[in-house]
């Protein structure tokens, strides 16, 4: 089994023989829920590509653990890198997107109230939500050992949504009525991939029209149609497999 992943705030000025403390909650998980023992392996990450890993020196109470680190994974940035852009789900459905999006190796999430979105973020609500899914993604970063965590982003308008299409290398808008499957659309190897996640009352014509302005097509994933909690995570990884990441 590989090796428990918390999070640190830095690892700058980490080296061989320095031992590392991981302390404040992610201290307390690993001491106190987890119950690290001296001598087992563990790995440390800032989340955003480096890492520590080594052996439990010791425990002081019941949230300070001390770290002799090994060695120093490096996880690199991601080519193509992989953004989706998640239209607000109802209830729950929104953390259970970015956590299997999370696990399956997404490098962005960009929250987008679409026009047909029964759920909008508003004032202090929108806030509690855009941290939940930051959390969500962060733990789910280190369930799945990555070093690096995806970004969830300030949620975008759809004309923002719109100026990231036009940015992209390859812009993509799943929709169960697209005449070319997402499987066979030429791909590229390097760059940036945008792909566009509508809510359960589907995309409209006005937000098609204006993403298609901007360079996106509209693509089907399969016969089936998924929900939206689900489908940015299918998108991500026939995308992992055909850009060649996941070979």
């Amino acid at each position: 089994m590989t090796a428990p992943v918390f999070v640190v705030d830095s690892l700058d000025g980490a080296a061989p023989g320095s031992p590392l403390v991981l302390d404040g909650p992610e201290g307390r998980h690993a001491v106190s829920v987890k119950r690290l023992q001296p001598g087992e392996d563990v790995v440390l990450t800032d989340g955003r590509g480096r890492g520590a890993a080594g052996r439990v020196l010791r425990t002081e109470g019941k949230d300070r653990l001390v770290v002799e680190p090994v060695s120093f994974p490096d996880e690199p940035e991601p080519s193509p890198r992989i953004t989706v852009v998640q239209a607000l789900p109802k209830g729950d459905r929104g953390e259970l997107a970015v956590e299997t999006m999370t696990e399956t190796g997404t490098d962005a999430i960009v929250p987008w109230s679409a026009a047909r979105c029964i759920t909008q973020w508003r004032g202090d609500r929108g806030a509690k939500s855009l941290a939940k899914w930051r959390a969500t993604a962060r733990e789910a970063g280190k369930q799945s050992r990555r070093l690096r965590f995806p970004e969830i982003t300030e949620p975008a308008t759809t004309r923002r949504v719109a100026e990231l299409l036009a940015g992209a290398d390859f812009a993509a808008v799943l929709h169960e009525e697209g005449a070319e499957p997402l499987a066979t659309a030429a791909l590229p190897t390097a760059g940036s991939v945008v792909v566009v996640v509508g809510p359960e009352g589907g995309v409209s014509p006005e937000e098609i029209a204006l993403f298609e302005a901007a360079g996106a097509r509209p693509y089907r994933l399969g016969r089936s149609v998924l929900r939206t909690s689900t489908a940015g995570t299918a998108a991500t990884a026939l995308l992992l497999t055909r850009t060649g990441r996941w070979s």
